[in-house]
């Protein structure tokens, strides 16, 4: 039995890069238990210790170390590789035209399209908002490629691809009176100005997932393109508004709002990346879907996994 896997290396990364095994499990999409259990069973094969536990920050030891400088010189290569057997296997010139229903997921899709952009030059990439027109038909009759989405439509030729799930928030003025609650009930929005983006409600989780179950409306509605706009207007108390966790914390960081979870459990909607079943197997999409991934949580705070669904 070989005494390293590429998984060994790639584990020891995520425990360096995330600090604490929390969150190296987080970015490895698994249960903290399975990489405790694949930690001990890498120290079993190779008869050392590779960091000292319960240590913050946490430490390598030489080992550990060793390991992982060996991580950085053949990781990179490994994926290098991977990335040309796909094109050399099916091809590398195609169209990637995308669609998203969240502004707020610029700030995480934007790396992975540039490092998408670096390995695969001959396919053609284009971005835009769904504010203006239905992404998912539009995907359907291939006038776009792939949809991020937080609101699936079950269709036979289009396959869901899970990238993780969020908690959306209610982001509120500071000196608002729902600060004194710790959770927000859809009653509480009866006599509020709701703000959101300027989509059909069917759309948005704060009214599907929380207010229109409970026949509850709004007193009024307000409508803008951008976040910062959105937090600007909560800020000086126009209104409430519902966005995911990942997209108020900066705010929240900066104390310029309060944010309040929705209901006893919260509200935790997964995003997708929703694809055409035709192309599900291309490999500039693929590629692109597992850059999207590790951006996703490589750069965002709260998110958790999600599962698989078609």
């Amino acid at each position: 039995m070989s005494l390293l896997d590429i998984k060994h290396l790639r584990t020891l990364t995520a425990l360096r890069d995330g600090g604490t095994l929390v969150e190296a499990a987080r970015r490895l999409h698994l249960t903290q238990s399975a990489l405790s259990h694949q930690l001990k069973d890498l120290e079993e094969r190779i008869g050392v210790s590779l960091f000292l536990r319960k240590t913050k920050p946490l430490r390598f030891t030489r080992a550990g170390l060793e390991l992982l400088q060996l991580a950085d010189q053949v990781l990179p290569q490994v994926q290098h590789t991977e990335r040309n057997l796909k094109k050399l296997a099916g091809g590398d010139v195609g169209r990637l035209h995308m669609a998203i229903e969240c502004h707020s997921c610029f700030e995480w899709l934007m790396p992975a399209i540039n490092g998408f952009r670096d390995h695969w030059p001959e396919v053609e990439i284009d971005l835009s908002t769904s504010f203006n027109f239905e992404p998912i038909p539009a995907l359907i009759r291939g006038d776009i490629d792939l949809v991020v989405t937080s609101d699936p439509q079950a269709h036979s030729d289009v396959h869901y691809q899970p990238l993780f799930r969020y908690q959306s928030l209610l982001a509120i003025a500071n000196q608002h009176p729902l600060t004194r609650q710790s959770r927000i009930v859809p009653i509480d929005l009866q006599q509020e100005t709701l703000i959101h983006y300027p989509v059909d409600r069917k759309r948005l989780d704060i009214f599907e997932r929380f207010l229109t179950p409970h026949g509850i409306e709004p007193q009024m509605t307000r409508q803008t393109e951008l976040t910062l706009m959105m937090v600007q207007l909560v800020a000086s108390g126009r209104g409430v508004a519902c966005l995911p966790n990942w997209a108020l914390q900066p705010y929240l960081d900066a104390s310029l709002i309060t944010s309040r979870p929705l209901g006893d459990e919260g509200v935790w909607p997964t995003l997708y990346a929703a694809i055409r079943k035709e192309q599900a197997d291309t490999s500039y999409i693929q590629d692109f879907l597992q850059q999207a991934l590790e951006s996703s949580f490589k750069h965002l705070s709260g998110i958790l996994p999600a599962e698989e669904q078609n």
